[in-house]
């Protein structure tokens, strides 16, 4: 009896259960490959936010973004066979994600809003003016400081906006850091950002 249930046991359990990071991704991609829906749900679920903050840190509004992130996932759906390197997957996200933000930046002027969290981190604690014409230019003068950072600083910046462990690993996989490093490269990085920004506003 213990045979059977170990064995039922088995049958049930996911390949990706237990793993993490790219080991994971990979898993996933062959079970989605092999027609598993769930393996596609726990890809969609784990690396959407990578995807939005793609898209957003492109500079596309909240919409576009959404468009960008349903249209990635629906070129994931259609590409799966064709993939490479399963282990690769969050890397062609990413590249997938900046194409598609690029290409739909060219078919429309898209407002560029603040990432929350860069603006907490780089901006005064104080409350932000309530007049739209106000927030519109903090961000233009933000996102412009950010385009003067090194493409490094951009990725780490871009990559973190998600914070919390498990994103963490996606980013030192993608940019090939040790895990330690990438706060206190992230902190220096914001406040490189920081003084950008205020120098580009005249120090008001």
């Amino acid at each position: 009896m213990g045979a059977v249930t170990e064995l039922h046991t088995a049958r049930t359990n996911p390949p990706w259960d237990g793993l993490e990071g790219a080991e994971r991704h990979a898993a996933c991609v062959l079970a989605a490959r092999a027609g598993d829906k769930a393996a596609l749900d726990v890809l969609v679920a784990e690396l959407t936010p990578l995807v939005w903050h793609i898209a957003r840190g492109g500079g596309l509004d909240r919409a576009a973004a959404e468009d960008v992130v349903q249209t990635v996932w629906l070129a994931l759906l259609r590409h799966v066979e064709s993939i490479t390197e399963p282990k690769a997957l969050v890397g062609w996200l990413i590249t997938t994600a900046r194409r598609e933000a690029s290409r739909t930046r060219q078919r429309g002027s898209a407002q560029v809003e603040l990432s929350p969290e860069v603006a907490e981190h780089v901006l005064s604690t104080e409350p932000m003016p309530e007049a739209e014409a106000l927030r519109t230019e903090r961000d233009r003068q933000l996102w412009s400081a950010f385009h003067k950072l090194d493409q490094r600083c951009q990725e780490l910046l871009r990559l973190t906006v998600l914070a919390g462990r498990a994103e963490y690993r996606v980013v030192a996989e993608q940019l090939r850091m040790p895990h330690g490093s990438i706060g206190p490269t992230r902190g220096r990085c914001i406040n490189t950002l920081r003084a950008l920004y205020h120098d580009g506003d005249g120090g008001r």
